[in-house]
């Protein structure tokens, strides 16, 4: 025990000052070494955070700024007329070469000859013209059937299909492709309206180019 230090301090005191004495506590060594972590937490976090920064407004790594999109998954403008693919021309049969036989399954008269007039003014051959058979007269509640054979399915039913809309389509056990019943029904008012009709039957010949896939993001 130092001859400054009052007896019965155990030395954890000592004598300062010039003129008047103080009593002081020794610094505690637990006391530098959190002040020494807490300065390297603090330098860590400020290096952590510059980093972050830095990627936002590079655009590098795999993370990007809120709301942005990732630097492959740009937006890419449509494909033009040009670029898509071209369509290829259905091969369906014209309607002269198209036989319709236009039958009336309603109670009102002289219908089928007015439908198969303007059929006719359309380009359609006409066939058979009258009164539907038991097995359809009077029990066609929508505006029309059209029955044809099997292998007309995806040829002259559709392309008579597009003189009357909503007329529901149907094969039987005939071997005439080209030939097809137009059997009006009891909601039956006319036709479609002739430029409308042709609009879809080229709609039908001639569809739209399906457009090119764009690229999908990863």
């Amino acid at each position: 025990m130092s001859m400054l230090t009052p007896p019965g301090m155990g030395g954890k005191y000592r004598i300062t000052g010039d003129k008047y004495p103080r009593m002081r506590r020794g610094r505690s060594r637990s006391r530098i070494v959190l002040a020494v972590v807490a300065s390297v937490a603090a330098i860590g976090l400020i290096g952590w955070g510059s980093l972050q920064l830095v990627d936002v407004f590079t655009g590098g790594g795999k993370a990007t700024a809120a709301g942005s999109a990732p630097a492959d998954c740009t937006k890419r403008p449509s494909p033009s007329p040009s670029t898509a693919k071209p369509a290829t021309a259905r091969k369906l049969p014209a309607p002269a070469q198209i036989k319709v036989n236009v039958l009336n399954a309603t109670p009102r008269g002289g219908l089928a000859k007015e439908t198969a007039d303007e059929l006719k003014k359309r380009g359609f051959a006409i066939g058979d013209v009258g009164n539907a058979t038991k097995a359809y007269d009077k029990k066609v509640k929508g505006p029309g059937i059209l029955l044809g054979a099997t292998t007309a399915t995806g040829a002259a039913l559709p392309v008579l299909g597009t003189q009357l809309a909503g007329a529901e389509q149907k094969t039987d056990t005939r071997d005439k492709p080209t030939e097809v019943d137009l059997i009006l029904g009891n909601t039956f008012k006319s036709l479609t309206a002739k430029p409308a009709a042709d609009k879809a039957l080229a709609a039908l010949t001639h569809p739209k180019p399906a457009p090119s896939a764009s690229p999908t993001c990863k």
